[in-house]
């Protein structure tokens, strides 16, 4: 295995283990920093939208435009990337729906614990919301490793962008496990666990699809993550970024990722 797979898998290990990350801080922490988690979300949100439509799209385009020509090239790419968007809205109507990977959840959400007949309760959402979040983090860990083989330092970018709004998705799952068991561990077992789903769809990746990577392969694969990461972007974390927003600083955080991704791919190049 080369330098680039190992890089690719470790970008791929640390987006998806930043759910470990919002656990701690729902288990330690006294109070959510709300401006914060507003800017970093929309930043997450920027990133990942500017990387999609400048970056990822357009080399997806190009090489199924070596493929299909110029116009059968870019119809395919565009049905790639709406393909991605309709997987991701497909995945979420189909996730349990007790427990939703998309509702953010606070430290403040702890302080108040639970009557008796609501434990089972809780104890349920909190194992439902760690396997909707698996099950959502798998193809984003597919997302993290094809863009890192294709470009280390684009991978870099997703994955920062991935583990931010994991970070949330890590407290949404300790926070009721926490309180139907009150237990540490194993809040942070269940929210540690559902982010290994990212690394694991990473290895997906490397067994099914690199072996028979192709142009042809890599635009639809590509042109499908474009549309994953714009999906989870207006899907997921903007809307959870206005939640906590304050004075705009949501789309302060939006622009910002936008900026610091375009620089980057600048000093890149």
């Amino acid at each position: 295995m080369d330098g680039t797979l190992w890089i690719a898998f470790a970008l791929t290990l640390f987006a998806g283990l930043a759910t470990g990350i919002g656990s701690l801080i729902a288990l330690v922490a006294s109070r959510t920093n709300t401006k914060f988690l507003s800017v970093a979300l929309g930043f997450s949100a920027g990133v990942m939208i500017y990387v999609s439509m400048i970056e990822i799209f357009v080399k997806a385009r190009d090489a199924l435009t070596n493929v299909y020509g110029e116009s059968g090239g870019y119809w395919v790419t565009i049905a790639g990337f709406f393909g991605g968007m309709i997987f991701m809205a497909v995945l979420d109507r189909v996730l349990p729906q007790l427990g939703n990977p998309h509702e953010v959840k606070t430290v403040e959400d702890m302080t108040e614990g639970p009557t008796n007949d609501e434990y089972a309760r809780l104890r349920k959402m909190g194992i439902f919301t760690a396997l909707a979040i698996a099950i959502h983090n798998f193809p984003e860990g597919i997302a993290t490793f094809i863009s890192a083989i294709q470009d280390p330092a684009l991978g870099l970018a997703i994955a920062i962008a991935v583990a931010i709004h994991n970070i949330p998705e890590g407290i949404a799952v300790s926070v009721p496990i926490y309180y139907a068991t009150d237990n540490r561990k194993k809040a942070f077992k269940y929210s540690f666990l559902s982010g290994v789903s990212e690394p694991l769809g990473a290895i997906a990746a490397w067994l099914f699809l690199m072996p028979y990577m192709s142009d042809t392969l890599f635009g639809i694969v590509f042109a499908g993550v474009a549309g994953i990461m714009v999906f989870i972007s207006l899907d997921e974390l903007l809307p959870a970024a206005k939640e906590y927003d304050e004075a705009h600083l949501s789309i302060y955080g939006l622009v910002a990722g936008m900026a610091v991704m375009a620089m980057s791919l600048v000093l890149i190049v």
